[in-house]
């Protein structure tokens, strides 16, 4: 197993920002966006990472871009090292196979999450209210229960990054009922392609966020895509309504979380070799089932 790269370094170069999982270069009239290995959970960031997880991400979402580049334009300018300004091609052992130029959008601070299932904060609104973003919902629904035609639930980010659902008409207030709109249509197309490619391999896509932005005036689609990190897959053959589901993502790290008692107010307890390893295996067979590479 290769070792985490949980920072990008270069001398005299650096990132315009670090999220919890990217680091994002500005080169002029472009983004170099840089997924590294580091994993968060409960909003805070594990001092140590998951070995390929930021290549598997990029692999992912590239793979997902090509997939339904006929249904929406997106940000990628290119994934090739040979393509990226000199400084990151001279250390590939950062940014190759991690990376991706593209171009500078105007971002909506607003999330478009599609769900096609009922879990999550979707799960636990409809529990108090039988709505999801206060569109209401058939009555007597469980937990994993999958929903007639998949919704449009918007979220935006509050100053301490927690997610916000908001009904989708907030939404169009926000950033205009006619983006709103398209957005929306967009997201909810590329959430229907992506669900029936992966139930072809056995694999449920429960719900799944998105984000669009604006480049010389046409819409977008720019970050990541499709990937484990924001969206909930779900193996076909353990799916069972009523509970919730095993998934392809870090609920096993929120799991070994639960189990340290961790305050969850302070700096979390470095993930062990085991949960490391398992957390890759997850990332690793998502990848391979979904792309059908084999190449992790």
């Amino acid at each position: 197993m290769t070792e985490a790269l949980c920072e990008t370094r270069l001398p005299g170069i650096e990132p315009v920002a670090r999220g919890k999982v990217r680091d994002i270069y500005d080169v002029g009239d472009a983004l170099l966006i840089v997924a590294t290995d580091r994993i968060s959970a409960f909003d805070w960031v594990n001092p140590v990472g998951i070995p390929d997880k930021g290549k598997i991400l990029t692999q992912m979402s590239l793979h997902w871009f090509e997939v339904t580049r006929d249904l929406c334009r997106n940000h990628l300018i290119s994934s090739r090292l040979a393509d990226f300004p000199s400084e990151f091609r001279n250390a590939p052992e950062q940014f190759e196979g991690r990376s991706m130029l593209v171009h500078k959008c105007a971002m909506f601070p607003v999330e478009f999450v599609v769900r096609g299932y009922l879990a999550g904060s979707g799960w636990k609104e409809y529990r108090e209210h039988g709505t999801v973003c206060g569109i209401p919902l058939p009555k007597g629904l469980q937990e994993s229960s999958k929903l007639d035609t998949p919704i449009f639930t918007p979220a935006t980010k509050a100053s301490n990054g927690h997610d916000i659902n908001i009904p989708p008409d907030e939404a169009g207030e926000i950033i205009g009922q006619e983006w709103a709109k398209a957005a929306s249509g967009k997201a909810i197309a590329i959430y229907e392609r992506a669900r029936d490619i992966a139930g072809s391999k056995g694999i449920i896509l429960c719900d799944t966020k998105f984000e669009f932005g604006l480049f010389e005036g046409a819409l977008m689609l720019a970050d990541e895509v499709l990937t484990p990190d924001s969206s909930r897959y779900w193996p076909a053959d353990e799916y069972q309504p009523g509970r919730g589901q095993p998934s392809y993502d870090k609920q096993y790290v929120r799991d070994w979380l639960e189990t340290t008692g961790w305050d969850k107010n302070s700096p979390p307890p470095a993930l062990p070799a085991d949960v490391i390893t398992k957390t890759r295996e997850k990332y690793v067979e998502a990848y391979r089932r979904l792309t059908g590479r084999d190449d992790f």
